[in-house]
């Protein structure tokens, strides 16, 4: 299972949350709620996508985008407006003065915004999971990316508006996996558009010898690979596995390795009750103390204090060694 699987599908995904939103002018929406990533599609008017440190970016029907969290970011009727509402974690809804305006907004089940018949329509779900595996799956993706019409599949789009404007049988299901359809069809083609100048995971699968690479990594994390074994299953040598795995993902093959288990190890220290042993035995690390080291160095904390962190209430980890495949 490869991050982006893992992002839709693993112990920690969850349905994104889904919303049409009705808007008259003057609007200025500050997201603020720390989701993963967005959706935004335009059904009718016009809006801007505005993210610090990039310019603006017109949004227009036809067309679509996806925003990486979790930094905030502004949708507005005006790339120089300033915020009318704000949109905090677990999608509350207030005023920039701290009046909560989750009621007001309300125009019906699915349906928010300033107005019941809006000038501008815009469909957005947001995938709000947390997971480390889900972090690794989005920064594949830039901070903002717009897809035109010919990159966004309108029968897609067409269908994402139906499920969310019908409550016909199984409707919540079908919303889920349209969405899901429609985010993978826009990872797919940002990344075949950053072609070469993105190296990432994802732009490595459009390598065969680099997919066949990270394929076995990805679906058999904890055995002891080594760049020669990689390259002797893609039947090519060490030197071109190295080479021309660090140009497609940006950094080493056991480098990688050690990133992709680290993010199950999160993940996994959040969703289970098992020891720090039992995980870094799962993701292939031959004791606790080697885990805990590589761990703490890529997190800054210990996984015990990680798992705390995330769930307060976890009980103590007790941390056994038990023998595993070498990190």
């Amino acid at each position: 299972m490869d991050p982006f699987s893992q992002f839709l599908t693993g112990p920690r995904a969850q349905s994104a949350f889904s919303l049409r939103v009705v808007m008259d002018p003057p609007f200025a929406i500050d997201v603020q709620d720390e989701a993963a990533l967005t959706v935004i599609v335009p059904v009718r008017g016009h809006a801007w996508i505005i993210a610090e440190g990039g310019p603006p970016r017109s949004l227009r029907p036809g067309e679509s985008a996806t925003v990486r969290g979790p930094a905030p970011y502004v949708v507005a009727d005006s790339p120089g407006r300033p915020p009318t509402v704000v949109i905090g974690p677990g999608q509350s809804c207030h005023t920039p003065a701290g009046d909560h305006q989750e009621l007001t907004m309300s125009q019906g089940v699915r349906t928010w915004g300033n107005s019941p018949h809006g000038e501008t329509v815009l469909l957005i779900a947001t995938y709000q999971t947390a997971a480390a595996a889900g972090q690794l799956a989005t920064s594949a993706l830039p901070q903002v990316a717009v897809f035109d019409e010919h990159e966004t599949d309108p029968g897609l789009l067409n269908l994402l508006e139906h499920e969310l404007t019908h409550t016909d049988l199984g409707h919540e299901s079908a919303l889920d996996r349209v969405l899901d359809l429609l985010l993978l069809h826009l990872v797919r083609v940002s990344v075949n558009r950053a072609g070469d100048e993105l190296p990432s995971w994802a732009a490595g699968t459009r390598d065969p010898i680099v997919a066949r690479a990270l394929a076995l990594l990805h679906e058999q994390p904890a055995t002891p690979w080594t760049v020669a074994e990689l390259a002797r299953r893609a039947h090519v040598s060490r030197a071109t596995m190295a080479a021309r795995f660090h140009t497609a993902v940006g950094q080493p093959p056991m480098a990688y390795l050690t990133t992709w288990r680290l993010a199950l190890a999160a993940d996994r220290l959040v969703t289970s009750s098992a020891t720090t042993a039992v995980i870094a035995h799962e993701v292939g690390y031959s004791n606790a103390f080697t885990f805990s080291t590589a761990f703490s160095r890529a997190y800054g904390v210990s996984p015990t204090g990680y798992r705390r962190s995330a769930n307060p209430d976890a009980t103590r980890d007790t941390a056994v060694s038990s023998p595993s495949p070498t990190a």
